[in-house]
């Protein structure tokens, strides 16, 4: 999508801005003009790495700092026009065996950042990323945004609860808000270490490594696939859209896939990509929410947004990425 300079000087904070998502926004941020500072903690095993914001590494402010800390945030919010706010502990996995960080950074974190907002900059705008895991399972399909929340982790408990706080900073105290509910994000400049954080993402790196792909199940299970470019056009689309402030969107893909298509795209493209279906172990049956796609038409009516990318072409431009610049992600 074309922004037409709109973001041209802005002043620009993003947390988490080393971490897959938040690089891939600050990329385009200055390819379109910004004035972006970033603020990361990273957290081991988070997935922010330096080389992901290469292509930018000289126009970009860096921040190694923790949006926990008051003081360092009660400075970087100030003078800002805009707040993408991505920083969090983004795991599943990781709630199940410690709820802490999830507590701490995800709620904690984003009432000091509130805070910070109202206290030295009530004009800015924030655009947060939430996830869909805040919907549990899927009653109705597609889901859309006025589907009954009911998290089935302590890590979409946590996602749920600040999206609360965002709506009620932005209701009571002034302090717009955008908040996206993202699917299942893919592409370049994601962790690739660990199974943890996106099931495309690490299907790919078993295809590039000869490794089993299991399935679990019969492998018809749906979910929403979302390129990554798709997904900052989202962001960015609901950033400048004055009427989106104060609403809640999914981005997501009303045109589902089911595993046994991903593997079957991985196996087209790369030749030595080899899978089995593997039955669920109690714990993941226990977790599995079963199908869930989204239904977008409400940011595509807000915005004109909708994901152009299919899946094929996504996975491939993913592919020729970790192909490229795989020691930068795999060691």
């Amino acid at each position: 999508m074309k922004f037409q300079n709109k973001f041209l000087g802005k002043k620009i904070l993003v947390t988490g801005g080393l971490g897959f998502i938040g690089s891939s926004l600050v990329i385009r941020l200055i390819n379109e003009g910004a004035d972006v500072t970033i603020i990361d903690a990273m957290i081991p095993e988070y997935g922010g790495n330096l080389f992901n914001i290469d292509p930018v590494k000289q126009k970009v402010k860096i921040n190694i700092g923790d949006i926990r800390d008051e003081k360092v945030m009660s400075q970087l919010v100030k003078g800002m026009d805009y707040i993408f706010h991505l920083a969090g502990q983004v795991s599943h996995v990781k709630s199940l065996t410690d709820p802490f960080p999830d507590i701490d950074i995800n709620i904690k974190g984003t009432a000091i950042l509130l805070e910070s907002c109202k206290k030295f900059n009530k004009d800015v705008k924030i655009i947060r990323a939430g996830t869909r895991g805040q919907y549990g399972n899927a009653k109705l399909l597609p889901v859309n945004e006025e589907a009954p929340t009911n998290p089935k982790g302590i890590y979409e408990i946590s996602q749920l609860t600040a999206e609360k706080m965002m709506s009620v900073y932005n209701e009571i105290h002034g302090i717009k808000s955008v908040q996206l509910r993202l699917t299942n994000i893919y592409g370049p400049r994601s962790q690739m270490k660990s199974s943890h954080f996106g099931v495309v993402n690490w299907f790919i790196r078993l295809a590039m490594d000869g490794e089993m792909i299991k399935v679990f199940g019969d492998g018809k299970i749906k979910r929403d696939f979302v390129y990554i470019d798709d997904c900052i056009d989202a962001m960015i689309v609901t950033a400048l859209e004055e009427k989106c402030i104060g609403e809640i969107f999914n981005v997501g893909n009303d045109k589902p896939t089911n595993f046994l298509e991903l593997v079957e795209v991985l196996c087209e493209l790369r030749k030595d990509c080899k899978w089995e279906y593997a039955p669920f172990s109690p714990e993941r049956a226990a977790q599995e929410p079963g199908d869930f796609y989204s239904d977008i038409s409400k940011i595509r009516k807000f915005t004109g947004w909708e994901p152009d990318t299919g899946l094929k072409e996504g996975v491939q431009k993913s592919i020729d990425f970790y192909s490229k610049h795989k020691s930068q992600y795999w060691n």
